[in-house]
């Protein structure tokens, strides 16, 4: 297939990009190139005659419907998306320009461009969301595909309502949809200002390894590769208009995940003492979601996917990289809000 993928210079989707490339599709990479993205990203994938890369900003129409003209992709992979809560708590407006207002000019210049083309019937239109917008869970249960949304950031409630327009767009125009909601993605290219690898920088920068509250917050963690062969899998194999859960199965909370990659750390790069000595606990941010779990029943029986990653052998591939990538990481340490304290309201 021809596909096209927003926010393909950025974590998930450069995932799905290289991916992508290695199975044989087409790949036109949108991308507006804000602070979190990064062409090196996709440089293993930049030379192929299956890679275009389209500098285009979701919240521009004009030209979206430039690149769907010219490009006349088979299906769209929707990514491309403001993704820090703490930021949102700072700037919630950026967080509705793009996640808001850029899916709806996405899904009007796809509809555009399939109206145009005698709305083919294979064309799919995948937006990509997450499992915040099903609000926190207590100590136990799961959020199914039929639990109801109740986001509690503004980055939720933007992502909430950007599920939301697609289902309106696919009842009210007839696109044809799918969509995903995800739990915590990790691994490689993952930017520095999220849990995973502010704890491992923080680490061998011999810093105070930040946890907000007790630590007691919980999560399901989805190792990105895993996550970048579910989302092609709902693509071409989903049920049109059906919504898929994708979870890691991996429930950790904040504390135990900080203690798990330290141990690594102590013995893939061990110090003087062990890097667990560096947790320090901070205020907790407003509004900070106890627990996420998704309940995977559906894309595994009706899709047949499972994660093939656990959280411990993806928290040492994660590790690894990040020793092997300071050329990677070390520039981005320098972009606006790296290292600083966000989301304090």
């Amino acid at each position: 297939m021809k596909l096209l993928v927003t926010g393909g210079a950025g974590f998930i989707g450069s995932a799905v990009v290289r991916l992508a490339v290695s199975r044989g599709h087409d790949v036109v990479n949108l991308d507006a190139l804000t602070y979190a993205a990064c062409l090196e990203n996709v440089a293993s994938v930049a030379d192929s005659p299956l890679y275009t890369f389209v500098q285009a900003d979701i919240r521009d129409l004009a030209s979206l419907d430039a690149v769907f003209k010219a490009h006349q992709p088979d299906a769209v992979m929707h990514l491309a998306a403001e993704s820090h809560v703490d930021r949102s708590i700072d700037g919630p407006l950026a967080f509705l320009e793009t996640n808001v207002m850029g899916t709806y000019n996405m899904l009007q210049a796809a509809r555009t461009n399939w109206e145009a083309r005698g709305r083919p019937e294979a064309f799919r239109f995948h937006h990509i969301s997450t499992d915040e917008v099903f609000g926190s869970l207590g100590a136990t249960g799961q959020f199914t595909e039929e639990t109801p949304y109740d986001p509690r950031s503004p980055y939720s409630a933007s992502k909430a309502s950007s599920d939301h327009l697609v289902r309106a767009w696919a009842e009210t125009y007839g696109l044809p949809v799918v969509l995903t909601n995800c739990s915590n993605n990790y691994g490689p290219y993952h930017f520095p200002e999220k849990l995973i690898p502010v704890v491992i920088l923080s680490a061998l920068a011999g810093k105070p390894i930040p946890i907000y509250g007790k630590g007691e917050n919980v999560r399901d963690w989805l190792y990105v590769e895993d996550h970048a062969d579910a989302l092609l899998l709902v693509l071409e194999k989903g049920a049109l208009g059906r919504s898929y859960n994708i979870g890691g199965e991996n429930e950790r909370s904040n504390l135990e995940l900080v203690q798990t990659i330290c141990a690594i750390l102590d013995k893939l790069k061990p110090a003087t003492t062990s890097y667990a000595q560096l947790i320090e606990f901070v205020t907790d941010r407003p509004g900070h979601d106890l627990r996420y779990a998704i309940d995977p029943t559906r894309i595994r029986d009706e899709l047949g996917w499972r994660p093939s990653v656990t959280v411990e052998e993806g928290l040492e591939k994660t590790v690894r990289w990040y020793l092997d990538n300071e050329a990677w990481w070390r520039p981005l340490l320098a972009r606006a809000g790296v290292g600083e304290r966000l989301g304090r309201a």
